[in-house]
């Protein structure tokens, strides 16, 4: 996954060197192919079931590279290879805990063992980070250079992800590592998920923690271990939600006073006349106006709760709302197809139509629809309930599964076709964020993971 970087940054930045319907009915242990097509003679299978078989397909890429493993975020098509965000992997963990079955579990605990086993056999460090990506399988890079091995190298250490730069470690995506693991925690009472979790928690307070006026925790470290100056809206909030965890699982107070420290950032970071949130600051200063981004929004009220802030949904369901067709500049949406949802941010809506997203990337789309984002939005409306709420939810999860059916057929992940109409892309055509980067009509880990947590009510920021 690429990032924000510059001006009002978030965990998806390029940190790298120098510089989320109920799922009751998927209970067979099978293949991917297996839930997605269904027997024989049966009903296709649900939208949820096939969205799992995409996630059953990423994990299983690499059968030849052993057991320890994590999930490829994209499919081959994006051009980042074996890459497996440590972000994207949180995510499917939690999707398969919203599945509530015994086959859900035990994907959600072999990937939260592979995070665990990341923490402890990091090439470089001991001190409870994980890095922004790993490689999971081998491939040949653009210059020719063979990457050959799995996750796991043959020293035993972890295969971080040098070749695009993401080496360094960003606090939102520790947090939700962390989330993942203490949500293993609580559903199986494993003490090593705990003590996993533990370790993010404390390598967060060790790295971020500020005393700068607008407070909270800071972004992270680059790929040289240089601190980074940021101060992320989102990352904070998913602190409250990972402080607040580990408050009640380990019964010590000092996550308390650590939770209160990432929600006043993030209340400091809201907008009152315009009911949203901003997105962080630069310096601890001042704070960012622009782009105003969808996660934000969303994350807000899944992890602080209904309140005052829950206005900011209809904020993002009004002023990032998007409509693509294939009548739109620059859409890749096949002819008589449309899909609604959300954009990134509110510069996405003012991308430069006639320049590239960046070098070799193509024009953007400013009504491509982010995936992601809309079942982020799709999920808090249900969370939040108020009149019309679960009717626009169930439009946005529509036009999710719309996409899942139609969008990026033909893509591979390690080379190995997917089963059909399996797997969420990210984006209904190309976007630009307005962070210096954008997204594409891949199928993507996280995407799905948002879509079948959204389809389960499955809140995955409830402390």
């Amino acid at each position: 996954m690429t990032g924000r970087q510059g001006p009002a940054v978030s965990r998806r930045s390029l940190i790298g060197a120098g510089l989320g319907i109920s799922a009751a009915g998927l209970t067979a242990v099978g293949s991917a192919p297996a839930l997605a097509a269904g027997r024989p003679g049966a009903r296709p299978a649900s939208a949820p079931a096939r969205g799992y078989a995409f996630l059953a397909a990423a994990m299983d890429a690499y059968p030849g590279h052993g057991g320890i493993r994590l999930a490829q975020s994209y499919t081959d098509q994006a051009g980042l290879f074996s890459t497996a965000f440590t972000y994207d992997n949180a995510l499917a963990v939690l999707a398969h805990l919203a599945a509530r079955t015994a086959h859900g579990l035990a994907r959600a605990e072999a990937l939260g063992d592979a995070l665990l086993y990341a923490q402890l056999h990091d090439p470089a460090y001991d001190d409870g980070r994980l890095r922004q990506a790993y490689n999971v399988g081998p491939y040949t890079f653009y210059d020719g250079a063979p990457q050959p091995d799995g996750f796991v190298r043959p020293d035993g250490t972890v295969n971080v992800g040098t070749q695009f730069g993401f080496t360094g470690t960003a606090v939102g995506d520790m947090a939700w590592a962390g989330i993942a693991l203490s949500a293993l925690a609580r559903r199986t009472g494993a003490r090593r998920f705990l003590t996993g979790a533990v370790r993010i928690g404390e390598w967060i307070e060790r790295t971020g923690r500020t005393d700068e006026p607008l407070g909270g925790y800071k972004f992270g470290v680059d790929g040289a271990n240089q601190r980074l100056p940021f101060t992320s809206t989102e990352h904070n909030t998913d602190l409250v939600c990972l402080f607040g965890r580990l408050a009640g699982l380990t019964g010590d107070r000092v996550w308390l006073e650590r939770r209160a420290r990432a929600e006043a950032f993030v209340r400091r970071m809201w907008e009152p006349s315009g009911g949203f949130f901003y997105t962080g600051t630069n310096d601890g200063v001042t704070v960012n106006t622009s782009p105003v981004p969808e996660d934000t929004q969303t994350w807000t009220h899944l992890a602080l709760g209904p309140g005052r802030f829950s206005r900011s949904l209809d904020w993002a369901a009004v002023e990032l709302a998007v409509l693509d067709h294939s009548g739109r500049t620059n859409s890749t949406v096949p002819a008589g197809q449309s899909y609604e949802g959300v954009t990134f941010s509110s510069a996405s809506l003012l991308a430069d139509e006639g320049a590239p997203i960046a070098a070799g990337q193509p024009k953007p789309d400013r009504n491509g629809v982010w995936f992601e984002g809309t079942a982020h939005l799709a999920l808090a409306l249900r969370d939040r309930g108020a009149r019309g709420d679960e009717a626009r939810a169930r439009r946005l999860l529509a036009s999710a599964e719309k996409a899942q059916d139609l969008l990026g057929r033909g893509q591979t992940v390690g080379g190995r076709a997917l089963p059909e109409r399996c797997g969420v892309v990210s984006a209904s055509s190309p976007l630009d964020t307005g962070f210096g980067f954008g997204y594409y009509p891949y199928r993507h880990t996280g995407a799905t993971a948002w879509y079948l947590m959204a389809a389960a009510r499955y809140n995955p920021l409830k402390a």
